[in-house]
């Protein structure tokens, strides 16, 4: 799938100055208190830049060279890194791994066990994983929960959004939180 980073930008931007929040993901995050985040997915940094004005020290991957490029002309100072969740190997391991915004919707069909992988792989032993998207588009929990059990994590936590509501039966959103099973 192909983005145009300063379009999808420009939607963030319009809710912003509507006056809505549009830092959910990172307020969720921030509240596992991680000291580093790698922000799998990031698209145009919204979380990677708002999880950084916080002190924590984020590297941001997305594989939209567009996407990357409109995040470097935002905040330029951070990491941002053109790359393939499927394939990642950073030789870096962080607190937390967030995937905000469908990021296992977007990837090729068929490849989500390996993105869920190359997330992992890149755990802290403490760290979680943490995961936000829609579960009426082909990919639902039952598919992520036995991918992330084969990259050796277990769900500790289940939201129905990023304010941490609750999750019911027929949800068609969740965030999950999974942490190393073994």
């Amino acid at each position: 799938m192909r983005f145009d980073g300063d379009q999808y930008q420009a939607r963030f931007d319009a809710l912003a100055a509507q006056g809505q929040d549009v830092h959910g993901e990172a307020t969720f995050v921030r509240a596992l208190e991680p000291t580093t985040v790698l922000d799998a997915g990031c698209g145009t940094g919204r979380v990677a830049i708002e999880l950084a004005r916080h002190g924590i020290k984020v590297v941001a991957v997305d594989n939209s060279t567009s996407m990357i490029a409109t995040a470097r002309a935002r905040a330029p100072e951070l990491d941002f890194r053109p790359a393939d969740l499927t394939s990642l190997d950073l030789h870096e391991a962080f607190d937390v791994v967030v995937m905000a915004g469908n990021v296992p919707l977007f990837a090729e069909p068929g490849t989500q066990r390996a993105l869920v992988a190359g997330c992992a792989r890149h755990l802290e032993p403490h760290g979680a994983l943490v995961a936000g998207f829609q579960l009426d588009r082909g990919y639902d929990l039952d598919d992520y929960d036995a991918d992330c059990a084969d990259a050796g994590l277990e769900v500790v936590e289940r939201f129905g959004t990023w304010d941490r509501e609750p999750v019911h039966a027929g949800d068609s959103y969740a965030v999950s939180i999974h942490r190393r099973s073994r």
